[in-house]
């Protein structure tokens, strides 16, 4: 593809979108690829690909090209002047570049109808968004896996419906985020390949006033591929599945924060969110640690996935098109893409300065006085001869006690049920947490974190 199509003035060229995927925690890429000035830019880039192959086939002048390339500008201001008569914006803009050229205008937008040059533009701002937000994903999964193998053995209780479970370790609690993030850069490089799609196949998407061989000529210049079959636009199933992708990355990152805002509770207390110096949590009461930038993801990740209704509804139109989906578009997809490009930086910078509180993890873990032992005391109690059914109703009785507030290892040796089992030694090597976490390696191992 050559570099020169990526350098219309106002256009974010390759190596731009690169600087921007080497910056943590910085916006102005992705909110320069949504801008009115990029948008044009590309435009204009689809536009002059077109001049290119009318005039490789034949279709118009030789020369008219360059003559183009040399002269096309464009105003944001002058476009928005011109559309508040046309009420267009594709023609405002056209009108707008054409105010900039000889008789060669003439042959701009020629044989194409409008959605040949915006969906195809809009390919080219989906891809680039696409790159940032994998690549702020990628820098997500570095910091989950520091901290995974950071705390790969830091004990702390697993919970299931917010109740005590069994041990588990915060290493492993980061390798199942690590896992999840895999598959959202997995499902973002997906939805980023099925959206790559330009159409140049004029109005109604049929060729009547174009050769499709400029559709394949102008595709592959753009690093595009052309649409099989189009109507007047490119099928919004495309856009559908880019944007439900943004809304799972968003649950992913919403999930995410909710694990820290639920740790981060006083009654808990294992993690925290960093707390700046000066910073103040609440202007009423001084002690106040909020975990309100954890909330502010949870918070964002309910717009992503509210945007992704519409543009499931947008997959609807009325025959060849309709002018339903436009609308939503310039809504959903600019704010979707800025604010996943925001959650996922947020959450690396949080995560990346987590406090981790492994004495609190040991205290809550032996909070319950040894109860979290009891699937592995059923299990020895079946191992010695007692049948299940009867072991499960022994363990939770002397388990109801240990909820009453005695200490569990004490009054399962109380029990003649289990003295006449178990050895006080049998029952004593039950009450080891090194039992939970023997095969923290062979999953760490297939999750190929090193």
């Amino acid at each position: 593809m050559p570099s020169s199509y990526y350098n219309y003035p106002g256009t974010l060229s390759p190596k731009e979108v690169k600087k921007g995927l080497d910056k943590r925690y910085c916006l102005k890429e992705m909110k320069a690829i949504w801008e009115e000035q990029n948008k044009f830019a590309c435009w204009l880039l689809v536009e002059v690909a077109v001049c290119e192959a009318q005039e490789k086939y034949g279709y118009i002048p030789v020369g008219t090209t360059s003559k183009i390339k040399s002269s096309a500008k464009f105003t944001v201001e002058r476009i928005e002047e011109i559309e508040a008569v046309t009420h267009h914006d594709l023609i405002a803009f056209t009108k707008a570049v054409m105010e900039n050229l000889g008789d060669e205008g003439k042959y701009l937008h020629y044989g194409v109808t409008s959605y040949d040059i915006e969906d195809t533009a809009m390919a080219l701002r989906l891809k680039q968004s696409a790159d940032l937000i994998t690549a702020d994903l990628e820098a997500l999964l570095e910091v989950i896996r520091k901290l995974a193998i950071e705390h790969k053995l830091t004990l702390m209780i697993g919970r299931t419906h917010g109740v005590h479970a069994e041990p588990i370790t915060f290493g492993f609690k980061m390798a199942v985020w690590y896992s999840q993030i895999q598959r959202d850069i997995a499902r973002t490089e997906q939805a980023r390949e099925d959206i790559s799609y330009g159409k140049i196949s004029g109005a109604v998407g049929i060729y009547a006033n174009i050769d499709p061989r400029i559709e394949q000529y102008v595709c592959d210049l753009l690093g595009l591929k052309p649409a099989p079959v189009s109507t007047q636009i490119v099928q919004r199933d495309r856009h559908a599945q880019f944007m439900t992708t943004l809304g799972i990355c968003a649950s992913s990152l919403d999930n995410y924060a909710t694990e820290m805002r639920n740790l981060q509770r006083t009654e808990i207390l294992e993690v925290q969110e960093m707390f700046l110096p000066g910073q103040r949590g609440s202007s009423a009461m001084p002690h106040k640690r909020n975990p309100w930038r954890f909330e502010t993801i949870c918070g964002l990740s309910r717009v992503v996935r509210a945007n992704a209704f519409p543009a499931m509804e947008d997959i609807v139109s009325w025959h060849e098109r309709d002018n339903t989906n436009s609308s939503t578009e310039r809504v959903i997809i600019p704010d979707s893409c800025l604010l996943v490009d925001f959650m996922s930086q947020s959450l690396t910078k949080l995560m990346g300065r987590l406090e981790v509180n492994k004495d609190n993890m040991i205290r809550n873990l032996e909070k319950m006085g040894g109860l979290v032992f009891s699937e592995k005391v059923m299990l020895t109690l079946v191992d010695h001869g007692m049948e299940k059914d009867d072991a499960y109703v022994v363990v939770q009785e002397n388990g109801a006690k240990a909820w009453a507030g005695e200490d569990f290892r004490t009054v399962l040796g109380l029990d003649p049920r289990i003295a006449g089992t178990m050895t006080n030694a049998e029952l004593d090597g039950i009450f080891d947490y090194q039992h939970h976490v023997r095969n923290i390696d062979v999953i760490f191992e297939r999750l190929g974190i090193v």
